[in-house]
């Protein structure tokens, strides 16, 4: 059990559960409490919105995204079996856990994972979106077998799959808020701001992830030289991958305080983002130019993963600032 849960990145799936909560119930939901609409059938009196995507519904849909990020991480170590030997001296995909059981979980991940995101889908009444879940399930398999080889295709993806978790949110959502008030109100409010909130959350989770994924290349380096993969510090060279990923940083520390500035403007974010996301990504800089081996670069990642995190904990503060109108 215990290689079991190593092999599906369990810590990983709890932060796919938790982004997804958060989005959800300390983003969304005071959000949308702040528009006033007057119901058709109610007592004229201006009531504010609330969410109308079921929550057993939205259950699914972290169960969906749950499924196929655990069919990711088992179909990529699936595929990484003799780099991560020179990179990390052990796997657990051909040991701990036959070849051939690897795969039975990882079709058995993606048939669930995708079976989920069809049926919430149809009952949201856009079928034709639970074919996202099935390109993603084929992204990630063609990801470790392919994309993960070539240069910047497979950061680029990662990152991409990783900004998508938050927007399923808002993506399932605002189609059942938009359906609900467009039968139920006098007239339908403005709330498609609520995809910029979550856009900003997306941009970010892209930006660092991207980040992240170059540094872990950086890392596993050698390996990567040793079976051919085009890399980005393969393909341009370690100590230019480092400098690419300091831009990449730099680009985050910029747009967080020019969305700061021009959109949020006030104290207690500027205070969150200087204490608990700038600094830290300064210390990933410093690691950066200073790091000779790769247990040093592994703590520039591993201060990556916690700039994620967070970036994802923002959302309660966004929380706290509407709920007591701090704005």
């Amino acid at each position: 059990m215990k290689a079991f849960l190593k092999l599906i990145r369990w810590q990983n799936l709890l932060i796919v559960i938790l982004t997804m909560v958060l989005m959800r119930y300390a983003v969304l939901a005071p959000l949308i409490s702040k528009i006033g609409v007057i119901l058709t059938k109610g007592t004229g009196e201006e009531i504010p919105m609330t969410l109308q995507f079921p929550w057993y519904d939205f259950i699914l849909l972290i169960l969906a995204t749950v499924f196929l990020t655990a069919g990711g991480y088992v179909i990529n170590d699936y595929f990484d079996i003799q780099t991560d030997l020179i990179n990390k001296g052990k796997v657990i995909v051909g040991t701990k856990i036959p070849r051939r059981l690897a795969m039975m979980w990882h079709n058995i991940f993606n048939i669930a994972g995708v079976a989920a995101g069809f049926y919430i889908s149809w009952k949201a009444g856009y079928l034709m979106l639970g074919a996202l879940f099935l390109i993603v399930s084929g992204l990630l398999y063609f990801y470790s077998a392919s994309y993960k080889r070539q240069f910047l295709v497979g950061n680029v993806i990662v990152a991409l799959l990783t900004a998508m978790v938050p927007l399923l949110v808002v993506c399932y959502e605002w189609p059942a808020l938009y359906r609900f008030y467009t039968i139920n109100a006098i007239s339908l409010p403005e709330f498609n701001f609520i995809f910029y909130w979550i856009g900003g959350f997306a941009l970010f989770a892209f930006l660092t992830t991207l980040t992240r994924e170059i540094i872990k290349d950086i890392e596993d380096f050698e390996g990567d030289v040793a079976y051919g993969r085009n890399t980005v510090p393969v393909v341009i060279g370690v100590l230019s991958a480092r400098v690419v990923s300091i831009c990449l940083i730099i680009l985050t520390v910029a747009f967080l305080y020019l969305v700061w500035y021009f959109f949020i403007n006030d104290i207690f974010t500027l205070i969150y983002l200087s204490v608990a996301i700038v600094l830290p990504l300064l210390f990933v800089i410093y690691k950066l130019v200073i790091s000779k081996s790769r247990k040093q670069l592994h703590y520039a990642s591993s201060f990556m993963k916690i700039v994620m995190l967070t970036g994802i904990f923002y959302s309660v503060v966004v929380k706290i600032i509407l709920t007591w109108n701090l704005f």
